[in-house]
């Protein structure tokens, strides 16, 4: 409508969580569906008007577990792991037309997703971060604001938590 895209955050995220060797086909493909393609296609279409008005900025959405993944999460660490690759691949393609391309891992985030975790799995959590906290939506939203802001950064990968 506009005739600009300026930003594009690729923000899907689902699991599936099982033990790989018991995890279906079905389950796996729409993790990596929903993860992975669905950035890729998403970043394609943005790339197209961001490439004829030389600016703009992708942001993917990604997770610690794509580089400490915990047991039962193959599939989300895999498509997580993926899209810090896709970050890194499409800085370098997209950077000669001053595109912007990172990776922000937000960490443990009160959300939909993390509602439906025991009291213990998110006490677990909490216990690995240094600080002992979780980071907020606020202060993610934040960064990622801030981030926008910084003309010179591209295809790099931001942790938002304490966990070392």
């Amino acid at each position: 409508k506009h005739g600009r895209i300026d930003v594009l955050v690729n923000n899907a995220g689902i699991t599936r969580d099982s033990l790989f060797a018991r995890q279906s086909e079905e389950d796996f493909d729409e993790v990596v569906t929903t993860n992975l393609k669905g950035a890729h296609l998403c970043s394609q279409a943005a790339a197209i008007p961001m490439m004829r008005q030389r600016d703009g900025q992708i942001i993917n959405i990604g997770s610690y577990s794509a580089l400490h993944p915990p047991m039962g999460q193959a599939a989300y660490a895999a498509a997580k792991a993926g899209l810090i690759g896709l970050t890194k691949s499409y800085a370098k393609e997209l950077g000669k037309r001053n595109i912007r391309v990172n990776c922000v891992l937000p960490g443990f985030l009160e959300t939909k997703m993390t509602a439906s975790l025991s009291e213990e799995a998110t006490e677990a959590a909490r216990k690995r971060h240094t600080l002992g906290r979780f980071n907020t939506k606020e202060e993610a939203a934040g960064f990622i604001v801030n981030l926008l802001s910084m003309n010179h950064i591209s295809g790099q990968v931001f942790q938002l938590d304490s966990r070392a």
